[in-house]
């Protein structure tokens, strides 16, 4: 399973709207014992990366039982950030010393999905 966006869709997610506001979603399952590598890289982007970047979570959450979904759609967590704008975004995730922390991440989780969100009646 996919835990990170390939080098395409990030340059695609750019090029759509690059200084438009984004509220990525983020919802996750870990790994087994994933989830203090995870607050390690959490720790890390709330501290550097995002001040440096101009990003904000906006909500920080831990999945519960999922009242509709298909068999294995729960998660773990939950996590609504908010950055500047998308360019911003491509900035944090290619700084070198973000690249370093990332790696925790990717130990952490076994699924994720990251979805960039606009408000409604915005079209990109």
């Amino acid at each position: 399973m996919a835990v990170e966006p390939a080098r395409e869709e990030l340059q695609r997610f750019v090029e759509e709207d690059p200084d438009g506001p984004v509220v990525m979603l983020n919802l996750l399952r870990f790994a087994e014992r994933g989830q203090e590598s995870y607050r390690r890289y959490s720790r890390a982007v709330a501290e550097t990366f995002l001040p440096r970047y101009g990003g904000q979570v906006l909500y920080a959450g831990k999945g519960e039982a999922a009242l509709v979904a298909e068999e294995g759609q729960s998660w773990d967590a939950v996590l609504l950030v908010r950055y500047p704008s998308r360019a911003a975004f491509l900035r944090m995730v290619s700084d070198p010393e973000y690249r370093q922390v990332a790696q925790w991440r990717t130990l952490a989780l076994q699924e994720a999905v990251l979805q960039p969100t606009v408000p409604w009646g915005r079209s990109v």
